[in-house]
């Protein structure tokens, strides 16, 4: 079991990992081409609303809610009952979809109105959101059921098909820029159009695989079959509860959009660099980790489902923490290497900073919560996590009215008050879900946490002063290219030193791999 988890966190992490370096040179190119001005708000904006929908339905309560019935009836079940189980949920799923996109389509205005409501009364800017929503919101049907795809084939053991499709997100957005817009009138819209292009090429590469493990079934309406019935009543409260992160990071937009113009560029620039620890491990293992968690809850083995969520804490920790203080550590040399160049100045790479380091400190917490909300959606309780997802919107909303207030007298930017908002408000999400699993006996941290805990303060404390001296020999003022290479040459001399730490703290690699 363990062979098969590493091996699958590793195909997943690596289809990820070639998906978000994709994902920083879209972002560059976007950033280069556009700059971080009213013209890209517009676009982030109407990309980001399909974009938080897709990570509810599809990624996020969705699969959530899939995966554990589709799992039970996979170990419990004919495969015939399988493939009507998938075609009435895939069915079900088009339908509420469909609803909902032309509904977006046809209102579109109301829907930038009701996200980013500081658009109103900036005509241009708002007029130019509302025609790249039309273009974008079609995505979340396109994209959903590629996810729908992507956990049926996951159920099945198949991670690669799955975790590639993001890769052609990027690679047809980075298209769009260099190709489409210069040939249009309004050069942003070519962005639109290769959104909605990804979304149809994402869903295709699916097919052929669903189509070899005889799992492509033509879809069917039916909301009373039983297993649909079920996959809804866990979706509901699990729309909110699984994607509390994204639900604050959107409010985050919301209250950007009446800040200084650029505040959502450079929010989303560093939310998008912290996605990159984020989506290498966090995600990763929690796409592995929910179908086993659902087979081994069938299985009512309750003592593997602890080994199972121990062994991902741990993995998640051994990045997470080095991840995040490296991030801080680093904030400024990355997003002068990799962003400041073309339309993107030193002004938007100082703004940037200061959000990126605000919310790299939620790293570790952004992760944990990715691993202990499977902890109960594989037994399939959704209540838990809305109640705490509720609780931790609220704080988010009271940390952000909070921060604004000092940063506003200290004069620092508005805009990073929110990005350490939605830190403080993970920690508490993370703090909460850990407390409700170990209150129910399902998963609690043991002494052996003593020793792991020791090892990886002595490896990150080591990393640190290793990269704060390596800082020193940092040429800000080098071309692009040399930055990004002293860049890298940082990053892998903090890697090792922390490597170092470790193994002279007396850590090895197999006490996780076989763990």
């Amino acid at each position: 079991m363990a062979r098969s988890l590493w091996r699958s966190t590793f195909i997943v992490s690596a289809m990820t990992m070639l998906s978000r370096i994709l994902g920083l040179v879209r972002d560059m190119v976007l950033l280069n081409v556009f700059g971080a001005g009213g013209v890209m708000d517009a676009f982030l904006v109407a990309f980001k609303i399909p974009n938080f929908l897709r990570r509810l339905f599809a990624e996020g309560a969705f699969s959530q809610a899939f995966v554990p019935v589709l799992s039970e009836y996979k170990t419990t079940r004919t495969h015939e009952e399988v493939q009507i189980l998938i075609s009435r949920a895939s069915g079900s799923l088009m339908l509420i979809l469909g609803v909902l996109t032309t509904f977006a389509v046809v209102a579109s205005p109301l829907v930038i109105f009701i996200f980013a409501p500081g658009f109103h009364g900036q005509e241009v800017k708002f007029q130019l959101a509302v025609e790249l929503l039309r273009l974008t919101f079609p995505y979340l049907l396109l994209i959903s059921m590629t996810a729908f795809a992507g956990s049926v084939l996951n159920s099945y053991g198949s991670f690669a098909t799955a975790s590639f499709a993001p890769v052609l997100l990027n690679v047809t957005m980075i298209a769009a820029a260099w190709w489409l817009a210069p040939l249009m009138s309004v050069p942003v819209m070519a962005l639109g159009w290769g959104v909605m292009a990804a979304g149809f090429i994402q869903l295709a590469i699916q097919i052929p695989e669903l189509w070899k493990k005889k799992l492509l079934i033509p879809p069917k309406v039916d909301f009373k079959h039983e297993g649909v019935v079920r996959i809804l009543k866990l979706m509901l409260p699990a729309l909110f509860g699984v994607s509390v992160v994204q639900i604050n990071l959107l409010l985050d937009t919301v209250l950007a959009s009446f800040m200084k113009e650029g505040s959502v560029s450079w929010l989303y620039t560093a939310e998008r660099m912290t996605e990159l620890p984020l989506g290498l491990i966090g995600i990763a293992i929690a796409t592995v980790i929910l179908p086993s968690l659902s087979a081994i809850h069938a299985e009512k083995d309750h003592d593997r489902f602890k080994r199972m969520l121990d062994w991902a804490t741990q993995v998640i920790a051994l990045v997470g923490i080095p991840a995040s203080l490296a991030m801080i550590l680093l904030a400024e040399p990355m997003i002068q290497a990799l962003f400041q160049h073309g339309r993107f100045g030193q002004a938007d790479v100082d703004m940037t900073v200061w959000a990126l380091r605000g919310l790299s400190g939620g790293i570790l917490a952004f992760m944990l919560i990715k691993i202990f909300a499977p902890g109960f959606y594989a037994r399939q309780d959704t209540k838990t996590p809305v109640k705490i997802g509720l609780i931790a919107v609220v704080a988010n909303m009271v940390f952000n009215l909070i921060l604004v207030g000092i940063f506003h007298l200290l004069q620092w930017p508005l805009h990073a008050a929110l990005s350490l908002a939605s830190t403080a408000s993970a920690f508490l999400n993370a703090g909460l879900l850990y407390r409700a699993l170990a209150r129910d006996g399902v998963y609690r941290i043991e002494s052996h946490w003593k020793v792991i805990g020791f090892r990886y303060l002595c490896g990150n404390v080591l990393m640190a002063v290793v990269l704060v001296g390596g800082l020193q020999f940092y040429q800000h003022d080098a071309p692009q290219l040399q930055r990004i290479a002293e860049l890298a040459s940082l990053c892998l001399l903090g890697a090792t030193a922390y490597g170092v730490g470790l193994l002279l703290t007396g850590f090895r690699p197999s006490q996780i791999r076989h763990h």
